[in-house]
């Protein structure tokens, strides 16, 4: 989904009537505004769940359907399991607890009995709700003084426009946000369809509708949002997410066939990289060492490799890319890394400056914060070969940003990044070798899916001498004594992370922020050092604060999740995690790998509030119990599934809008076979039949020649 844009200011704005005219040119990619009823300030809210155009709108898949044929009456829901009734308010109001703050509370009743409702951390609910309302309410259904349900699910149904919303028995239930009603999106929504009827044109091949019983693509999105029955709308679902899957399958052949041979053959091995080795104040694993020797034998074949490097935390996955960037220098040719975060790049440009300097070696940092003078200082050496290796962020994939002789990428956790970005970043050479590092395992089989022929390495050791972190699950109760025990360490020399997962306070969410814990901390710490560090700062001020950190300037940082990958300070021996239920197991596992860098015994402290529930204790428990990172991630993918664990917009897999890849491998794996075969059966897409195909690429990726360089 397309990220929230900021509110709108000035009465005026809201007043501005809608631009829509029934004889204006408008078509699918026009503002949903211009439909009748939305304008400017309807379309802001839209705009929250992701919705810009009026395509955007008719392709909105709905999380799920309610069947009112399936609605319960309140005297049969059952305790423990789910239920979805519809009833009517009979008390509203909010109540203060001590342990809680201000919850919202409701009863709702029918004609069979009643229930207690209940919203904790909800305080923008307080005048939602009111009496002689109707809702429907989904979740789970508990017991306490009678039946209660806590965070559920909620809709409430407007006057005068039940028989609007709900004609039918299904009925479909959208991401909706404040000021956007459930009525909001299916009044507006039968009128996109119907707009949109006469300019829907068929998108996938008349063979892949006749084998799969596919519905054409009009008639699917009235299913999707009008559904006569709940398996129409499955029916419908599947037809979109496999055309998503199909189209990008069919890039993956498209490339596979026309790759050429024709990568920079890096064969020059004279002193550089032995004294690259030389240099390090550690030896090579061996499983290092045979991941090495994995990379070299790619980087000579004259064929672009597409490694994954996939290691755990701590694992020395990053040592490797350097030594892979010094040999690509070692050819006279450049090399970069683009990294996630300014902070992870800036510590991979601190962390490596001098060595690489030492060696001959010329290094720069290109940061969107960096200043334009700078910039264009970095961009002048590139361009004439000045520069052997270049760390960045999304900067590095900017037009201006151009190499003189390219000949290895390097892309630190790539679960971050979306195709496109990978895409861009390998044009800047020819035919470029392509090395990817992650801390978060993918199936083997998933990866061939969704990046093609991607060779895998893995590193299954950490270098010696490194002792276990100790990690403790405790409560807020005891935070004096986990603050002693801090004391204690500090006392002793060493450092401390402070981690919290929100950067200021929230009305929403009852959640420790770094800044007001940074002047508790500060108050309680009052004889060290703390200082505070967040992705908001200024890149100077980052910086500043990093290196003073670890040059043992600062004993306490109070940070966010900006240190969760790639900042490495060995004297560091605590970690303290707040709200550690916030977080999954391979995000925890992420930031307990800031600690335990040195020789010293390090500890991971997790604080979480007493009622966080028994799923996320025992998700937390898995976590204490263990330090293996592949296993926790599996572990993570079972908890939270697999839609959650890596999360479009962050896992770097294909930014899918319908399909979730992990969910729906079957239909993904499918959808690849089919491509497959098409594609080379007709390499050039020339049958009649397949120009469909041809038709729909360019229109799906704009920037399809950039997209088939990256797979």
């Amino acid at each position: 989904m397309a990220e929230s844009p900021s509110q709108p200011s000035g009465v005026s704005f809201f007043k501005r009537k809608s631009f829509y005219q029934p004889g204006r040119e408008t078509n699918l990619n026009s503002p949903v505004q211009y439909l009748k009823g939305v304008g400017p300030k309807k379309a802001y809210y839209f705009r929250r769940i992701g919705v810009e155009t009026i395509k955007d709108l008719i392709f909105l898949v709905p999380r799920r359907y309610l069947d009112r044929k399936n609605l319960t009456p309140i005297r049969d829901l059952k305790v423990g399991e789910e239920g979805t009734f519809i009833g009517k308010i009979l008390v509203a109001g909010t109540q203060k607890t001590q342990t809680k703050g201000e919850v919202v509370r409701i009863v709702v009743g029918d004609n069979t009995g009643i229930i207690n409702v209940t919203w904790f951390n909800r305080p923008d609910l307080k005048k939602t709700f009111r009496v002689n309302q109707e809702v429907i309410l989904s979740g789970t259904v508990s017991y306490f003084r009678g039946k209660s349900m806590v965070n559920p699910y909620y809709e409430l149904i407007e006057e005068g426009k039940e028989d609007y919303i709900y004609s039918g028995t299904i009925i479909p239930i959208y991401p909706l946000t404040e000021n956007l009603s459930l009525w909001d999106v299916r009044r507006t929504m039968r009128q996109a369809l119907k707009f949109a009827q006469p300019l829907l044109k068929e998108t996938l091949p008349k063979k892949i509708l006749e084998k799969y019983s596919f519905p054409d693509l009009p008639s699917a999105l009235n299913s999707l949002h009008f559904p006569e029955t709940i398996e129409s709308a499955i029916v419908a679902q599947k037809r979109l997410v496999y055309e998503e899957f199909f189209y990008f399958e069919c890039l993956l052949a498209l490339n596979k066939i026309r790759k050429r041979d024709d990568a920079p053959i890096l064969l020059n091995r004279n002193d550089l990289t032995e004294k690259f080795l030389a240099t390090l104040p550690f030896s090579l694993t061996q499983s290092q060492k045979e991941v090495i020797k994995e990379i070299e034998e790619d980087l000579t074949k004259g064929r672009s490799m597409t490694r994954l490097l996939q290691g755990d935390v701590g694992s020395g996955k990053t040592v490797i890319a350097l030594y892979a960037m010094v040999l690509a220098c070692e050819n006279q040719t450049q090399a970069c890394l683009m990294a996630p975060t300014e902070i992870l790049a800036e510590q991979h440009f601190l962390n490596w400056h001098n060595r690489l300097s030492n060696l001959g070696i010329k290094s720069a940092l290109l940061t969107s914060s960096i200043k334009k003078k700078e910039k264009e200082r970095i961009y002048k050496e590139l361009i004439e070969g000045e520069i052997g290796i270049i760390f960045g962020t999304h900067a590095l994939i900017e037009e201006e940003c151009q190499f003189k002789n390219l000949s290895l990428v390097v892309v630190d956790e790539q679960h971050r990044f979306g195709v496109m970005q990978r895409a861009k970043l390998l044009t800047k050479g020819k035919s470029p070798h392509f090395l990817v590092m992650t801390a978060t395992p993918i199936p083997r089989t998933l990866s061939l899916t969704l990046y093609g022929d991607l060779d895998v390495s893995t590193l299954k050791e950490k270098p010696p001498g490194r002792k276990k972190i100790i990690t403790r699950l405790t409560t807020e109760r005891n935070r004096p004594k986990v603050y002693e025990f801090i004391r204690n360490k500090l006392k002793e020399g060493r450092q401390v992370y402070i981690l919290c997962p929100l950067i200021e306070e929230s009305e929403r969410l009852d959640l420790a922020s770094a800044k007001k814990t940074y002047e508790e901390i500060k108050l309680i710490f009052s004889g060290f050092s703390v200082a505070l560090l967040h992705g908001r700062m200024r890149s100077e001020e980052r910086i500043k604060t990093m290196e003073d950190f670890r040059k043992g300037l600062i004993q306490i940082l109070v940070t966010t999740t900006v240190i969760e990958v790639g900042v490495d300070v060995p004297n560091a021996t605590v970690i303290l995690i707040e709200h550690p239920e916030r977080f999954g197991l391979a995000q925890l596992h992420q930031l307990r790998g800031r600690v335990g860098r040195g020789e010293e015994v390090s500890y991971c402290i997790l604080i979480a509030p007493e009622d966080i529930g028994e799923e996320a204790k025992e998700r937390l428990s898995h976590f204490e119990k263990s330090d293996d990172g592949f296993l926790l991630a599996e572990k993570d993918l079972e908890f939270r599934g697999p839609g959650q664990f890596f999360g479009f917009r962050q896992h770097g897999l294909p930014d899918f809008k319908i399909g979730d890849p992990l969910k729906e491998k079957a239909i993904l794996f499918q959808a690849r076979e089919d491509a497959f075969a098409i594609i080379k059966e007709d390499p050039n897409l020339a049958k009649e039949e397949n120009r469909v195909i041809k038709e729909n690429i360019p229109k799906r990726f704009k920037e399809r020649e950039d997209l088939l360089k990256v797979i």
